[in-house]
């Protein structure tokens, strides 16, 4: 993980499959203000390009990173508006 963001907010949608990871870190995220950081571990290994891929194609949002673990894959939104 960068040292160059702070965790507002974890999210854990451990055990949930397509599509629920992306829709609650939507859920999730639009609770936060700008600027704050939403940390969000699944173990579906999907959401690595489900999650990536609605960051890219969503307004106010940013991915600022990924981490692939063992059992638990990590995930970094900012909103950004």
């Amino acid at each position: 993980m960068s040292a160059d963001y702070d965790i507002t907010e974890t999210l854990d949608v451990k055990g949930a499959s397509c599509p629920m990871p992306v829709v609650k870190t939507k859920s999730a995220i639009d609770d936060l203000a700008e600027g704050e950081i939403l940390e969000v571990l699944a173990t579906d290994s999907g959401s690595m390009s489900d999650i990536d891929g609605w960051a890219s194609g969503t307004a106010g949002v940013e991915l600022v990173d990924q981490e692939e673990g063992d059992d638990v894959y990590k995930h970094y939104v900012r909103k950004t508006k």
